[in-house]
């Protein structure tokens, strides 16, 4: 299968209005997938013939092998003639200087890969005729951070599924606080309002209100979305004392905080189920066309059924770079999804997070 036909036929199953998983597509296209970038990725081809993996040997999409999200710093894996590439994303704000790239010729099976779960589990009481979300996020615009994966992803969600007032909040390296704290108060009580950011923007937003003795009550209709580390510049915050700070003191209750997890190194997300599925325990799910395996780090081979584990992430949206890919967190299986445990003894700590924070506290430059 051509690598035209690849993206088209996985862009068809994106734009599908149902989801459902088919294992047997999914394993059928990602062994097409991977015998493309095995044969046009040098790189990656070294790397599975080291293993004995090839096309003719490899039989499921569980044996592809995936690469470690470090080599996306030392190699450029794409499958495709450098000047044909249209945008690079660069991981960010790790405490090395060294940055990954991600670098892709078309950002058609990015955008249609992350808008169906932006909407799928941050706004799914909005019927798709009437997508009208107040979308509020505490980052740099695609504008001022055009390599950022993360303010690319906020982009198209206003673009596509943001009423009018939304917005980004981040400028020049800094937060605007008074802007951010009219426009929450000004909110619409009748329209969903989602307030996006890295956990460390929150960090700083929650220092601006208590810099002014103030405690915001938002809509009953707003949600939060955080992602990225919980490790800071100078400090860090846990995850529940974060949540408790943000239900005291904007008034958004645990159920309706969700914590997204993605990379630059990928084409698709994962969500927390807490707003789709309130009654059932949370958990992180991704579209159709992905699948995670939890694996032990010494054999590679499944974890344990409840036990932890390294997250290794199957995404189709990657057509031009390489599908599977191992990620430095761990994790395990919750039902049908996964949690993430945190990073892997002596990983980096979240990039996006840690950019945010210095960033947000002038140490950016």
């Amino acid at each position: 299968m051509s690598r035209a036909e690849l993206d088209r036929t996985i862009l068809e199953w994106m734009q599908e209005p149902l989801w459902g998983e088919d294992e047997e597509r999914f394993d059928a296209l990602a062994l097409a997938l991977f015998a493309h970038q095995f044969e046009r990725c040098p790189p990656y081809r070294r790397f599975c013939e080291r293993r004995a993996a090839t096309p003719a040997s490899v039989r499921g999409w569980r044996e592809i092998p995936p690469v470690p999200t470090g080599a996306f710093k030392e190699l450029s894996l794409r499958c495709f003639p450098a000047e044909r590439s249209v945008h690079t994303f660069r991981t960010s704000g790790t405490s090395t200087a060294t940055r990954g790239e991600l670098h892709l010729d078309t950002l058609e099976l990015y955008e249609a890969s992350l808008l169906p779960s932006f909407y799928r589990f941050l706004l799914p009481d909005l019927s798709p005729e009437r997508l009208d979300a107040t979308i509020l996020v505490l980052a740099a615009s695609p504008a001022e951070a055009r390599d950022s994966s993360l303010s690319h992803m906020f982009g198209v969600a206003i673009r596509e599924l943001g009423a009018e007032g939304s917005r980004f909040f981040v400028e020049g390296g800094g937060l605007r606080a008074e802007e951010l704290l009219r426009a929450l108060e000004a909110a619409p009580a009748e329209r969903p309002l989602l307030l996006c950011g890295t956990a460390f923007s929150f960090v700083h937003l929650l220092d601006a209100l208590d810099q002014r003795a103030a405690r915001l009550a938002l809509p009953a209709a707003a949600r939060i979305m955080e992602t990225g580390g919980f490790k800071g510049r100078s400090r860090t915050m846990p995850r529940p004392a974060l949540y408790l700070a943000l239900e005291e003191q904007l008034g958004v209750p645990l159920e309706r905080i969700v914590n997204q997890y993605g990379m630059t190194e990928l084409g698709s997300q994962f969500y927390d189920t807490v707003l789709r599925e309130p009654a059932a325990p949370r958990r992180k799910l991704g579209p159709p066309w992905a699948r995670v395996r939890i694996v032990d780090p010494e054999t590679g081979e499944d974890a344990p059924a409840d036990g932890a584990g390294t997250i290794v992430v199957y995404d189709l949206a990657n057509t031009g770079s390489v599908l599977a890919i191992q990620t430095a967190d761990l994790g395990r299986r919750v039902q049908d999804g996964f949690e993430v445990l945190g990073r892997e003894p002596g990983a980096e700590a979240r990039g996006c997070s840690i950019a945010a924070d210095e960033l947000l506290s002038g140490a950016g430059a």
